[in-house]
Formats: C-alpha cells, structure tokens, sequence
C-alpha cells in the first residue's frame, strides 16, 4: 500500500521514507534516488542510515502524482518505495 499525502499546489514540504523495518537492523541505505514525475518540483533529498527525505514543490491541483524513492544499501540490496502525493487547492 503506497503512502498518500496531500498538498496545496503553493505548498513546499519534506516528504520522507523511514526504511528501518525493512533493513532490519542488519543493513544502512548507501544512495538514495527520487523519481519526481514532471508537474511537481523535488529539491534538497537527503539520507540517513534508514531514512530518505526529498523536498516537493508545485503540481497542478486536481492531479495525483506517484514520486519513487529508489534506494541501494551497503550490502548491495536495492528497492523501491513511492508516494503518492495528491494536489489540492486548500
């Protein structure tokens, strides 16, 4: 089931990904990706160990947009996780 969040078109906010439960404790996310798809503005992504974070901004109210964190760890696994981020003039 995807995370979905809603946003004012004027908005600017994190959006994060807490990937902890997945590595279990045995694993830290070496590089962190976002696919954002084109409407919608992503800046400042960031990591930690267990967490990916990406700034949006923009999107035309009315549409939903699927944006794809895409994450490799240290020990070489890799995996998806999206968002799904519905544009809402609040």
């Amino acid at each position: 089931m995807l995370n979905q969040f809603t946003k004012d078109p004027q908005a600017k906010l994190d959006y994060s990904i807490d990937w902890a439960d997945w590595l279990a404790g045995i694993d830290t996310i070496s590089t962190s990706t976002w696919s954002v798809p084109t409407g919608l503005t992503g800046s400042s992504a960031s990591k930690t160990a267990t967490l990916t974070t990406i700034w949006l901004a923009g999107g035309t109210a009315g549409q939903c947009y699927e944006v794809t964190n895409h994450i490799v760890t240290v020990s070489g696994r890799e995996d998806d996780r999206s968002l799904l981020i519905l544009v809402l003039q609040q």
